[in-house]
């Protein structure tokens, strides 16, 4: 991992990952779907991690992380900030290994993320909004004296979820475009990364929803933006800041940042739940809806992956998108 200002991870990093977390963790599917891909004008196939143990991909990263921790923060244990997914990776990440984990979340997160994230194991805070979180967590590291994980800006972190772009390569070598969510950054730095030194003439296409759109203001500002307020039902990409570290992957390797708007989210979830038969939550139906309403011009018959980042959606949040 090249120690440096733009702090890149490099591909032997994400090899080194795969090796750690495999036997742990599911080698989901990348599906087909004729149906949304003659709609949409191209090959089209879903990279569905709402297959993933724990229902997201975050159980890569977190994975990756606690590997790496010395045995004396192992036993101190770990502590994140989290609206779900991270939360529930770490956790059930941190059972496997026998860590005491600790997690801060929003106060309005939807309930079966809280209770699954205390069924893996976990500690749970729950501390006023998104945006107050890593006040919080920062102030109960230090009491406890525990090990920070964070959700996204850490190059380990990366380094995990950037084993999805090798498996990706792997099953689907023809592969021309990825479409990625953008939350704070971790998947689509470690996507990127691993498609880009493996295969540069891939296009990577990071989608933030209109209302959570910290990635593109940071890249178009050169630095790091913390947003003052965040609205979007896709509360996975939720995340107020980028990081310094994904702000420089991102930089370096992703060819365009869009925006959709919750509506479009909702649209596309509702297709991909008819027509595929797979449930997504609104974060990972945001790829397919930036191909789906032509955020990007990608040309006709093109192999094109949409990332299905997670499936954690509460029934009754269900309920009332459809």
């Amino acid at each position: 991992m090249r120690r440096s200002e733009t702090m890149l991870v490099e591909l032997s990093d994400i090899i080194k990952a795969q090796q750690v977390i495999a036997g742990y963790v599911h080698r989901t599917p990348v599906m087909s779907s004729a149906t949304l891909g003659r709609r949409t004008g191209v090959n089209l196939y879903f990279k569905a991690e709402v297959f993933q143990k724990t229902g997201s991909f975050k159980l890569r990263g977190a994975l990756n992380k606690l590997h790496n921790l010395t045995d004396e923060e192992k036993k101190r244990g770990v502590i994140t900030i989290s609206s779900g997914n991270h939360a529930q990776g770490l956790a059930y990440a941190s059972s496997m290994l026998s860590i005491p984990a600790t997690v801060v979340m929003p106060e309005a997160t939807p309930e079966n993320k809280v209770n699954a994230t205390r069924g893996y194991g976990a500690e749970v805070i729950l501390h006023g909004r998104v945006e107050d979180l890593m006040a919080k967590c920062l102030e109960v590291q230090k009491e406890r004296n525990l090990t920070m994980v964070h959700p996204f800006d850490d190059p380990l972190i990366i380094a995990g979820q950037g084993t999805i772009g090798l498996e990706i390569l792997e099953d689907l070598p023809e592969v021309e475009w990825v479409f990625v969510p953008v939350g704070g950054g971790g998947l689509i730095s470690g996507i990127s990364t691993a498609i880009k030194l493996k295969k540069p003439g891939v296009k990577i296409i990071g989608v933030e929803p209109i209302g959570a759109a910290a990635m593109l203001r940071s890249v178009q500002q050169n630095a790091v933006v913390h947003l003052d307020k965040v609205e979007t039902i896709a509360e996975g990409l939720a995340a107020p800041f980028a990081g310094e570290h994904t702000l420089a992957h991102v930089k370096r390797y992703v060819d365009d940042l869009v925006l959709v708007s919750d509506q479009e989210i909702i649209e596309a979830l509702c297709l991909i739940l008819e027509r595929c038969k797979i449930l997504t939550e609104p974060a990972g139906a945001a790829g397919f809806a930036a191909l789906l309403f032509k955020k990007v011009n990608v040309p006709s018959g093109a192999h094109v992956v949409c990332v299905l980042s997670g499936g954690n959606i509460d029934l009754k949040h269900l309920k009332g998108l459809l």
